[in-house]
């Protein structure tokens, strides 16, 4: 059965990097009726906080991606990990670097000054027993390294790159995989070693990560030899860039899927444009799907070696297409709390808030969009510039006096539209202008300015809870 993992970080929010692996990863497990399991990488002590471990949990749930056993916490593997370590040292693969920072600053120095390519000159790979001896007595700590033989060839098939090949020359010298301890004692594991282990452990099948891991599969491979484990099959998959082709970073500004969020994306917008991000659908298949529909077709032979560029374009179009495609009621369990976070109160009458979001759904991008053009109707708005002047016409003012004076006698209860068409008829033709001057200076009155939508419908919705009449009135002074 095919297995695979995301192993984030917590040291962090939910990264959209991280996520687009997290969606490659489950489409390939469920495309494959496999199994997607998660692994909460937990080992930086200093940076990593339970709150992280919450968040990329709940992002992940949030944009639709389950999981299909409860996760594995590192950072409790630790004894695994040294018994590994330990092992590599009994079989001679492994051994205690005693060298100091003073000592490998300067070894680095010396190589930047003969223009050389930084790495590890594995001095200490062949001490004898009195060296060793000696360092010890010095009271000196010690890394443990896993030797790499310059002459080795590393060969893997790359689901996305195809037959992939590295010299051992080319991977820095001999790895270091726990860090300095007392020479007696094995240090904190490290990433490289970990990982193997882990995924060793949880009977992992299939390794689907970006790019930027690509030496590290070089060396973990090794490990794996070492340990006399079986590798995984290993997918790398393009990074995400952003619009000067670079890899896209915190610089970049919005980064994580908290942000994305709370700027008003949708979970199925972003899950959508992550999956495009690297991957071209299946001729005659749309871009616009849910995560099952993509699933159903999802292969590595679609995903693309190049890097995937952000365009916020696409991802407006898409989270468009979604809020445009949601039912009256679904997008007021979406918007809903965005208006109350505002301090705006919705009629007990719930066919008002459904009527108001099927006025304003077609026109919305983002969900964030709903509050500024919801807003005239919570809120009664000033009187702008294009609304003054309108009302300033020959004519305007007496018209609205008119409605005014219709109104008071005989109030507009918001719901017969041909009742509402005869009120403005009538107005117009007693203060003797065109319906278009009478229908233009309502809307400035109702809604302070010329642009905004369908004027009847938002005048029945103000007229349900009463605010026409005030609106109107203030024209009038």
């Amino acid at each position: 059965m095919v297995r695979v993992r995301l192993a984030p970080s917590p040291t962090g929010t939910l990264h959209i990097g991280t996520a687009r692996t997290a969606v490659f990863n489950w489409l390939f497990a469920r495309h494959q009726k496999g199994q997607f399991l998660l692994r909460i990488e937990d080992t930086d002590k200093e940076r990593s906080k339970p709150e992280f471990t919450t968040n990329i949990l709940d992002g992940l749930a949030w944009l639709g991606i389950d999981w299909d056993e409860d996760p594995t916490i590192q950072s409790e593997r630790v004894h695994e990990h040294r018994s590994a370590i330990q092992l590599l040292l009994d079989r001679g693969l492994a051994y205690r670097c005693y060298a100091n920072e003073e000592e490998l600053a300067a070894m680095r120095e010396l190589q930047k000054a003969e223009n050389k390519a930084p790495r590890y000159d594995n001095r200490h790979r062949h001490l004898t027993a009195e060296q060793e001896a000696s360092f010890k007595a010095e009271g000196r700590e010690a890394v443990i390294r896993f030797r790499i033989d310059d002459s080795e060839e590393i060969h893997w098939r790359d689901l996305v790159r195809g037959p992939m090949q590295w010299r051992g020359a080319d991977l820095g010298g001999d790895m270091v995989i726990a860090r300095r301890a007392p020479n007696d004692q094995i240090g904190d594991p490290l990433y490289n070693l970990v990982v193997v282990v882990d995924d060793a452990a949880m009977d992992i099948t299939h390794v689907i990560r970006g790019e930027d891991h690509i030496a590290n599969t070089a060396k973990q491979l090794l490990l794996y030899q070492a340990l006399e484990l079986t590798a995984p099959v290993f997918a790398h998959t393009p990074l995400i860039l952003n619009a000067e082709g670079r890899k896209l970073s915190k610089r970049d500004g919005v980064t994580s899927i908290n942000d994305f969020r709370s700027m008003g994306y949708t979970a199925e917008a972003i899950a959508n444009y992550m999956t495009l991000l690297g991957w071209s659908v299946p001729e005659g298949m749309e871009e616009r799907f849910t995560l099952t529909q993509a699933a159903e077709v999802f292969s590595f032979d679609r995903v693309n070696k190049a890097g995937a560029r952000f365009d916020w374009d696409k991802l407006n179009w898409l989270n468009a297409q979604v809020l445009h495609g949601l039912t009256p009621q679904q997008l007021l369990n979406e918007i809903s709390p965005l208006w109350r976070e505002q301090g705006w109160s919705l009629p007990e009458d719930v066919s008002w808030s459904l009527a108001l979001c099927e006025l304003l759904g077609p026109s919305l991008t983002l969900l964030k969009d709903g509050i500024d053009q919801a807003q005239p109707f919570f809120v009664c708005p000033e009187l702008e510039d294009d609304g003054l002047k309108q009302l300033e016409l020959e004519g305007a003012r007496g018209a609205i006096g008119q409605l005014v004076e219709s109104l008071e006698s005989d109030p507009w209860d918001g719901g017969d539209i041909a009742e509402a068409q005869s009120l403005l008829a009538g107005a117009a033709n007693k203060a003797g202008v065109k319906k278009g001057v009478l229908m233009k200076s309502l809307r400035a009155g109702l809604l302070g300015r010329l642009q905004g939508p369908d004027l009847i419908t938002t005048w029945s919705l103000l007229a349900r809870v009463g605010q026409d009449l005030p609106r109107l009135k203030r024209c009038l002074t």
